[in-house]
C-alpha cells in the first residue's frame, strides 16, 4: 500500500484513450471477486452436500474415484464462471459511459497514474434512485483511501444531478467494500442468493 499525497489525487472522467487502463482495472477487480466467490459458493454445506451426491452417483458409471470425485467440483466451477462473467468489452466502454446521464470517473494519481475508476447510473422505479456502478481500484492502491474519496466523489454527483438515493451491489466476499459502505452510512436492503445463501448484498443510502 503506498503513502499517498492526496493533494496528487485527482477525479475526473475517463478519457477515450484511458479505456483500455480502466477495462484492465476492472478485470483485475472482477476477476480476484470471482474467484474468491466461486471458493465461498463451493465450500457451503449445501453446495458440499449436492456435489458429494452426484460423486457418489457417478461411481456407478466411472472407474475412477478420483473423477468421479473430481469432476462435479470442476462442472460447478465452470457454469459459475459462465454465470458471473459479465467483463465489460473494450469497444463499447468509452461508448456506453459516454451517453445521456452515464458518467465513468477515473481516480488519478500525480495526474498519470489511474489507479481507480467509479461510475453512476440512472435506476428505473419512482425513487429517483441512482446506482454506483464500476467501483475499482487498482491493487497497488487499496486501503490508502482512494476508494472513500471515489464514493464521496460519486455520492455528490448524484446529489448534482437531482437523485435521492444511491444504491449499490456488492458481493459478500468483498470485506473491504462492505466495511467502506457500512462505515459510509450506507445500510443493506436486499440481496441476491443461490442455494439459499447470500451472496450479493444491496446497500443504500439517502442523500
Amino acid at each position: 500500500m503506498p503513502s499517498l499525497d492526496h493533494t496528487q489525487l485527482d477525479i475526473r472522467e475517463m478519457k477515450e484513450d484511458e479505456a483500455p487502463v480502466v477495462l484492465e482495472l476492472l478485470k483485475d477487480g472482477f476477476k480476484d471477486t470471482e474467484n474468491r466467490l466461486i471458493l465461498y459458493v463451493l465450500t457451503r454445506p449445501l453446495a458440499l452436500l449436492l456435489m458429494a451426491v452426484v460423486s457418489s452417483g457417478l461411481r456407478f458409471f466411472l472407474n475412477s474415484f478420483v473423477v468421479a470425485l473430481v469432476l462435479p467440483v470442476l462442472l460447478t466451477v465452470v457454469v459459475l464462471k459462465l454465470l458471473l462473467w459479465r467483463s465489460p468489452d473494450l469497444g463499447q466502454l468509452h461508448a456506453y459511459y459516454s451517453a445521456e446521464r452515464r458518467r465513468l470517473w477515473v481516480a488519478v494519481y500525480d495526474e498519470e497514474d489511474v489507479c481507480g475508476c467509479v461510475a453512476l447510473e440512472p435506476r428505473a422505479g419512482p425513487h429517483r434512485a441512482a446506482e454506483l456502478k464500476r467501483l475499482a481500484v487498482s491493487r497497488w492502491y487499496r486501503r490508502s483511501g482512494v476508494g472513500r474519496r471515489l464514493l464521496t466523489f460519486v455520492e455528490a454527483q448524484a446529489r448534482a444531478q437531482g437523485f435521492r438515493q444511491l444504491v449499490a451491489q456488492v458481493s459478500v466476499v468483498t470485506k473491504a467494500a462492505i466495511a467502506l459502505f457500512e462505515s459510509s452510512g450506507y445500510t443493506a436492503s436486499g440481496g441476491g442468493s443461490w442455494l439459499g445463501y447470500t451472496i450479493l448484498q444491496e446497500f443504500s443510502k439517502e442523500l
